[in-house]
């Protein structure tokens, strides 16, 4: 290493904020993160997020090996398959996912809530609860100073902006680059798992991803988690010693509040919604998604009912404008502060990791001296605005991801609904075209450019 290893500032305790931090830690680096929230457990952050093989090779390289492992323990039941529905419950298409033998090369599905309690474990000294990011200086002798809303500052080699969508950091650095609405907007529940509610879906549906092309223009998608730990944190007797050790000696269990549940998440595009949607919460949200899948099966309405009030959420989903590359400093940002996209397959997040990784490979290499750390940080933008934009792209050709999508329109919204039904059943039903959607599948999210 050279003399002086860097210290790195990270603002956000993001997915891909918490990664970076863990992979310089690991390689003996300085680093601190500055986060908004006022604890470890601040946040609505129970809903599912897909981690693709991308993201798990990024985190089995950042993390150390035993968190690794608990990072695949505290995953939720891995999905078998991906299926797809109308609105009356019944089957379009479903596909048979790959085993979750492999640690690595698997869909897995995680809480954010769950993550993040495995993305803090070890760092509990170098993230700092309650700094609200408000403005950075850039020194004549390269170190750069972020200043927080309680008068504190702190002072490093180099600043990552992890602050998500609306970051401040870009606000500041990158002041052309802007996010746009997409035009729909999602409302996110979240049910308790019961023997009721597990009785209201068939048992694909179960074990699976489940979309929804409802009639109408009134898409959703469905997934049931199920943990290693029963309602009362303590470890299911089903599951074998080696990995109930791993969980009883994991502290982030005794901070983490998410239980087995079913995610249920119904959007359409923004003009469909009150002009107020993003104020509304509770039993209201929710009889505004009621309202919206008035046609929907009664097994999937009596779902929604049954939603925990406190859980519903709207989301307005925006995207990235792209940015032509910029001159490298002692700045820099990864996930959603630079290439926010669309919710839908866990695009995001695992883009996030990824730009983590990469990120800690490049930082690496400037504190063992092979490069300046400005020039780490070029070859990071370098890589990652081109990944990180294509996915971006990627995201907006999604069914029903952008408002102006056929799907929301009045007349052509029933041809365009029956030809994304079509071409599921037809794809599921052809054996080259069925094993190419599921290579897809996971190859979707990056893995290669």
């Amino acid at each position: 290493m050279s003399a002086k290893a860097p210290h790195i500032l990270i603002i956000g305790a993001g997915t891909g904020g918490l990664c970076l931090a863990q992979g310089l830690r690991r390689a003996g680096l300085d680093v601190s993160v500055h986060e908004r929230a006022t604890d470890r457990a601040d946040g609505l952050l129970g809903y599912r997020v897909g981690i693709s093989p991308t993201g798990s090779r990024a985190l089995r390289e950042c993390l150390p090996p035993e968190l690794f492992d608990i990072f695949v323990v505290t995953c939720a039941r891995s999905p078998r398959y991906f299926n797809v529905l109308t609105e009356g419950l019944r089957q379009t298409a479903s596909f048979a996912l790959r085993p979750d033998a492999d640690p690595v090369d698997t869909e897995r599905s995680v809480a954010r809530m769950t993550l993040r309690q495995v993305l803090l474990t070890g760092l509990e000294d170098v993230v700092h609860f309650g700094r609200t990011f408000i403005r950075y200086d850039q020194h004549d002798d390269g170190t750069v100073t972020a200043h927080f809303a309680d008068g504190s500052s702190a002072t490093g080699d180099l600043l990552v902006a992890a602050d998500g969508t609306h970051s401040a950091v870009r606000r500041q650095y990158l002041p052309h680059a802007t996010n746009r609405a997409a035009g729909t907007i999602n409302i996110a529940t979240r049910i308790p798992l019961t023997a009721h509610t597990r009785a209201l879906l068939p048992q694909r549906l179960q074990q699976g991803i489940s979309l929804i092309f409802g009639a109408g223009g009134t898409m959703g998608v469905l997934h049931v988690m199920e943990f290693k730990w029963d309602r009362h944190g303590d470890v299911k007797p089903w599951v074998d010693d080696a990995d109930a050790e791993l969980l009883r000696r994991w502290p982030g269990l005794r901070h983490d509040p998410t239980r087995d549940n079913i995610n249920l998440i119904v959007w359409s595009t923004a003009r469909r919604f009150p002009a107020d949607i993003m104020d509304r919460r509770g039993a209201d949200l929710i009889r505004i998604a009621l309202d919206l899948t008035h046609n929907w099966h009664p097994r999937l309405r009596e779902l929604l009912a049954r939603c925990d009030p406190g859980s519903a959420l709207p989301v307005k989903v925006s995207t990235s404008e792209p940015v032509a590359p910029w001159k490298s400093s002692t700045v820099t940002l990864l996930g959603d502060a630079i290439h926010s996209m669309t919710p839908g397959r866990g695009v995001g997040a695992n883009t996030a990791l990824r730009d983590a990784a990469l990120l800690c490979r490049q930082i690496r290499l400037a504190a063992a001296g092979d490069k300046t750390l400005v020039q780490a940080v070029a070859d990071y933008e370098a890589e990652m605005i081109p990944y990180g934009f294509a996915r971006v792209a990627d995201s907006l050709r999604s069914s029903g991801t952008s408002g102006g999508d056929a799907l929301y329109r009045p007349v052509l919204g029933r041809l365009a609904l029956l030809g994304a039904r079509t071409h599921f059943g037809v794809t599921s039903r052809v054996p080259a075209l069925r094993r190419r959607f599921v290579e897809d599948f996971y190859r979707y999210r990056g893995e290669s450019d």
